[in-house]
């Protein structure tokens, strides 16, 4: 078994000498192959000079991808899983306050036959108002429209097994949505409380603003998982919600027309009902569309509708 240990890197000069004499240090005893993926995005400061500094170590596989600009910790995340070669991935940030410390207890709780192992900073060394609070906020959040339940998706630092990470790929901000791919993949996923430490030297290339983009994507993440391979149940109910709703109207304005003799044209209410109506036919016809898109996606690419994790056969003696 071969371990790939990806960081993605920006502006991380005085955290990467500490951080790689941490790796070595924990993986060495380990007793697997191992690779360590730095990615650099976009660093411009001494970052990249420093990790360079890491190929001297012939003893050690080390991998460095330099990115031309800053594309995002996604972007980063996605070239190192693509460039990594181990059959275990890990992930952990590159700022310290993950602790490659806790990667035996990743792999452990993976030896007990879990696919993804998702770290869990139980006790944050974050400001509590900007960082925590929003943190738990969109945590919550996720587990509430995704049905996988985890403490804490944005924790960087988690182990999974290649063959997940090869069925979909990320795009934006998606990194912290991993296990929620894997899971629909059919991964198995546990979560384990790890080590968080405050930062020493930097500064945090997080704000506010992230916890935003986070609610935005889930809406992408939602689509993704629940309606990717039958849009038309989305895009078919919510038209004809809105044609059964249109019809509702135009009954009760023609009851009042026969009751109170009210004019059914001079109301507002029949404009929003014809357009109600409108929107809810074209809504299906989208969702026809997008029916069509998602066969040729599926033929065109050669992908399969179903994932198998094992097949167990029995051969007739002769």
């Amino acid at each position: 078994m071969k371990l790939s240990i990806i960081s993605p890197v920006f502006n991380e000069a005085d955290n990467l000498r500490e951080l790689f004499s941490s790796l070595i240090k924990i993986l060495t005893p380990l007793g697997y192959d191992w690779e360590l993926v730095f990615v650099d995005d976009g660093s411009t400061d001494q970052s990249l000079p420093i990790m360079r500094e890491f190929l001297n170590e012939e003893k050690y596989a080390v991998q460095i991808i330099e990115f031309r600009r800053n594309f995002g910790q996604t972007a980063a995340i996605a070239a190192g899983i693509e460039y990594a070669k181990g059959d275990i991935i890990i992930l952990l940030d590159a700022d310290l306050q993950n602790d490659p410390a806790d990667i035996p207890l990743l792999l452990k709780k993976m030896d007990e036959g879990f696919d993804v192992v998702s770290g869990w900073r139980k006790n944050r060394k974050d400001n509590f108002f900007l960082r925590t609070i929003p943190s738990k906020i969109a945590n919550n959040l996720i587990s509430g429209v995704t049905g996988l339940k985890l403490h804490d998706y944005g924790c960087t630092l988690k182990a999974y097994r290649r063959e997940f990470l090869g069925m979909f790929r990320l795009y934006g901000e998606m990194h912290r949505f991993i296990p929620v791919y894997a899971a629909a993949s059919g991964a198995k996923v546990a979560e384990v409380v790890v080590n968080h430490r405050p930062r020493k030297n930097g500064k945090s290339n997080y704000g506010l603003d992230r916890t935003i983009k986070v609610i935005l994507d889930l809406f992408t993440v939602k689509f993704l998982m629940s309606y990717s391979a039958k849009p038309m149940r989305l895009f078919g109910g919510v038209g004809l919600g809105l044609m059964v709703l249109s019809t509702a109207l135009l009954l009760f304005l023609a009851v009042r027309k026969i009751i109170l003799t009210t004019s059914v044209m001079e109301s507002p209410l029949f404009v929003i009902s014809v357009l109600m109506f409108i929107l809810g036919f074209i809504s299906i016809l989208l969702g026809m569309i997008a029916e069509l898109l998602i066969r040729t996606y599926y033929e065109t690419q050669g992908k399969s509708t179903y994932a198998i994790r094992a097949i167990a056969k029995s051969e007739p003696e002769d």
